[in-house]
């Protein structure tokens, strides 16, 4: 027999009975429910299932403000389960809308369609955004295309997004609006350089600053001005005439609608000042200019903004061949040039340095016909003879074949060293090759440079020399009719050993030596009686025969000596 009192699991029991499988249907799943009372902040709402459940009015509300739902009204919550012990259905209308968001936002998500959403809370590393009901998380990088410190703006303000990622087991949604941003800018910027044309004069302003040029914004897109495109004068940093934020306005070169790639200039709005160049700068006119840069192959020289020449090494200078040009010229240094050629179609100008002075063997010329007599200094021995400098900074050459007339010029072009001092006679001078012929013998007796007295002396002469003082060392002579002095060493004093003691000579004992070397700007000269020995002896035995005629070299000597006394009787 029942019993009249059943118990609370009794209860339950008749319920499972009453629902069956029906409640396994659903719970975990939306269901349609109608309002039947409001108690303060909780609707008590009938899902059909003689059962009834209470929800926060909070809920029916967008991100937790309630709602203005009224008794009677239809709603959709989701059922959670029922509670059999005291027969009530635990209720969501969050978790109710949550569902439906992910089935409408999955939908979305499959077919790439944007979604809108607000950002209504920061948490770490981003945001939270509200896709209606469903909660999303928004990373800091896919806020904005560019960084940015302030997000109060963008927070609780409807906007678009793209979902990422998506994953529903675990409840995570990812959304981008950055991709957005640049899906829009891509959008815009497409139409943008639809509508631009080359020649188009547009304003824009310097974003950013490179060796190489300036990125300038055109409202919406980047367009690059190479530096060569700045102006038509030589510029070397883009910071010398731009600075970013700049309002600047360009002429539209080049249009890449591909590549979106678009070319700038700001030179074009000018004057080209090439134009009628060759009117302008003559071949052979003279102009002054500003040196602006400096190389090894030569020097750029401006003459006016936007018109250089170049300098070319070759023609820097008459006579400094091999200089580098920073040697003769130096940065903003104003010289005068002479225009050598004008090429308006490579826009290139060949100037000239050295043309504005006088050629150097035309003055030497001038000053010096052939015949002429001139004084040089012996600055290099070559194989094929002497170079000799001379005035103008040119060089002369004497040749081994004009050194002398009756010694060939190997033999005697080791009497000459660096430094000496020679005369010459002016041969011929070629001032198309830049050549000057010299010759020594030619002046036979004149080949030779004065002392200040009456008396010459060169190289390998023979000298008159008063003893002025005698030293263990050797003696210190003057050479007669000149206020030179020598110092005579031991071992030049005689040909013979035995020969070579100083205590010989007397104070103003007058005795002859060659002249082995003789500087005349530093007034120093040197002196051998041992060398004159020997170059006598040498001439003897040419003029009187070896000793191998039976002749002694004392017969030889003596024969020299008588006739030298005889020529001097």
């Amino acid at each position: 027999m029942a019993s009249n009192n059943p118990s609370r699991e009794d209860f339950a029991a008749l319920l499972d009975e009453s629902f069956g499988s029906e409640s396994d249907v659903f719970e975990g799943s939306v269901v349609k429910g109608r309002v039947v009372a409001i108690e303060k902040d909780l609707a008590v709402i009938d899902v059909g299932l003689k059962t009834e459940g209470r929800v926060a009015l909070k809920e029916f509300g967008a991100n937790g403000k309630e709602g203005g739902i009224q008794v009677g009204d239809t709603v959709e919550v989701y059922l959670e389960r029922i509670e059999n012990a005291v027969g009530e259905a635990i209720l969501s209308r969050d978790k109710a809308r949550r569902e439906e968001s992910w089935v409408r936002l999955e939908e979305m998500f499959n077919k790439g369609e944007k979604v809108t959403g607000v950002i209504f809370n920061q948490v770490k590393g981003g945001f939270t955004v509200d896709l209606d009901g469903a909660v999303a998380f928004l990373p800091r990088s896919q806020v904005d295309i560019r960084p940015v410190r302030d997000v109060g703006p963008l927070m609780h303000t409807p906007q678009p997004f793209q979902i990422l990622k998506m994953d529903k087991r675990r409840g995570n949604i990812v959304v981008s609006r950055r991709t957005v941003l640049e899906e829009t800018r891509a959008e815009q910027r497409s139409e943008l350089v639809q509508s631009l044309e080359e020649g188009q004069i547009i304003d824009g302003v310097v974003k950013n600053i490179t060796d190489y040029g300036a990125f300038v914004d055109l409202g919406g897109i980047d367009g690059l001005l190479h530096v060569t495109d700045i102006a038509w004068r030589r510029i070397n940093h883009p910071t010398e005439v731009l600075s970013i934020g700049q309002t600047v306005r360009v002429q539209i070169i080049r249009v890449n609608h591909e590549t979106h790639r678009i070319s700038l200039g700001m030179k074009q709005l000018e004057a080209d000042p090439w134009s009628g160049i060759e009117l302008k700068y003559p071949v052979g006119a003279k102009f002054t200019g500003r040196v602006t840069n400096i190389t090894d192959y030569g020097a750029f020289v401006e003459l006016e903004p936007g018109i250089e020449g170049l300098i070319h090494v070759s023609e820097m200078s008459w006579t400094k061949k091999n200089v580098h040009p920073g040697k003769i010229v130096s940065t903003s240094q104003e010289v005068e040039v002479m225009i050598l050629e004008v090429d308006p179609v490579k826009r290139r100008i060949s100037l000239g340095l050295k043309q504005t002075l006088q050629n150097p063997w035309e003055a030497f010329a001038e000053r010096h016909p052939k015949g002429t007599i001139v004084e040089g200094e012996v600055k290099n021995k070559t194989e094929f003879g002497l170079f000799l400098g001379l005035d103008g900074d040119v060089d002369g050459m004497v040749h081994l074949s004009d050194l002398d007339w009756s010694r060939p010029g190997e033999q005697v072009i080791d009497e000459y060293s660096r430094g000496d001092i020679v005369r010459a006679q002016v041969l011929d001078v070629d001032i198309e090759k830049e050549r000057i012929s010299l010759g020594i013998k030619q002046i036979g007796s004149e080949a030779v440079v004065d002392t200040g007295g009456s008396g010459e002396i060169r190289k390998g002469s023979v000298v008159t020399c008063e003893v002025l003082d005698v030293k263990d060392g050797g003696i210190e002579v003057r050479i007669a009719d000149s206020d030179l002095t020598a110092f005579i060493r031991r071992a030049d004093l005689s040909r013979d050993r035995s020969e070579q003691r100083p205590d010989r000579f007397a104070r103003g004992e007058k005795v002859d030596a060659r002249v082995l070397s003789y500087d005349k700007k530093a007034r120093k000269i040197q002196v051998s009686i041992k060398a004159l020995e020997i170059a006598e002896e040498k001439e003897a035995v040419a003029q009187y025969g070896s000793s191998d005629s039976g002749a002694s070299l004392g017969d030889i000597l003596g024969a020299a000596l008588k006739a030298r006394q005889s020529d001097e009787d």
